[in-house]
């Protein structure tokens, strides 16, 4: 069996260190401003002088706004893990753009993930949040990659440049604007959570 890995998101020490109590982690892998204040620094220290004495304690950092690059980042650390870890999530600390970061990352990487959990204020009460995944078709992957790439801007475009027939493809593009990942109102392109599900 392989080791229990906390990802967790970090502002104050107290989130980080009672989830790593209960989930009995032997690693922690903490997502840190890159602009850390004070506060923050001096939780990481707290953290580091105690629990780092006895797990593998990480720091990761990342855009304290940046939801889409802290995605990307957790989606990265997730899969550097050894595919037998158990690969826990708390989203708890920290701004509220990073814990989104964080949970987005997970969804990306949800077959990785065995558990998304935030504590609750009362310092008892664990919430388990639903582990999602995005599953899109191949087809879907296709279309949003191809509109990723920037050579595609109008549907007749990338009609042209996609390697799927033309009625699939009408079919994902309705699908992929439903679900809010292509924007159609003046051309095409991704939305933000379109990038988020090619995370």
């Amino acid at each position: 069996m392989g080791k229990k890995v906390l990802i967790a998101s970090l502002y104050s020490a107290d989130p980080v260190i009672l989830a790593v109590t209960r989930l009995g982690a032997e690693r922690l892998i903490l997502l840190v401003d890159d602009d850390a204040n004070k506060e923050q620094e001096k939780s990481l220290k707290l953290i580091q002088d105690s629990l780092g004495r006895v797990i593998d304690v990480k720091t990761v950092k990342v855009g304290t706004y940046d939801v889409l690059g802290t995605a990307r980042k957790v989606a990265e650390v997730i899969m550097m893990q050894p595919s037998e870890d158990w690969i826990y999530v708390n989203v708890t600390g920290g701004r509220k753009t990073k814990a989104l970061g964080l949970l987005y990352g997970a969804y990306a990487r949800a077959e990785r993930v065995r558990k998304i959990a935030y504590n609750a204020d009362d310092k008892k009460t664990v919430v388990y949040l639903p582990k999602m995944g995005y599953n899109l078709k191949d087809s879907e992957k296709t279309v949003l990659d191809a509109v990723a790439s920037g050579r595609y801007t109008t549907l007749a475009a990338l009609a042209e440049g996609v390697d799927i027939s033309r009625a699939m493809l009408y079919r994902n593009v309705k699908e992929l604007e439903a679900n809010g990942y292509l924007d159609m109102t003046d051309g095409i392109r991704l939305t933000m959570a379109g990038e988020l599900v090619r995370v």
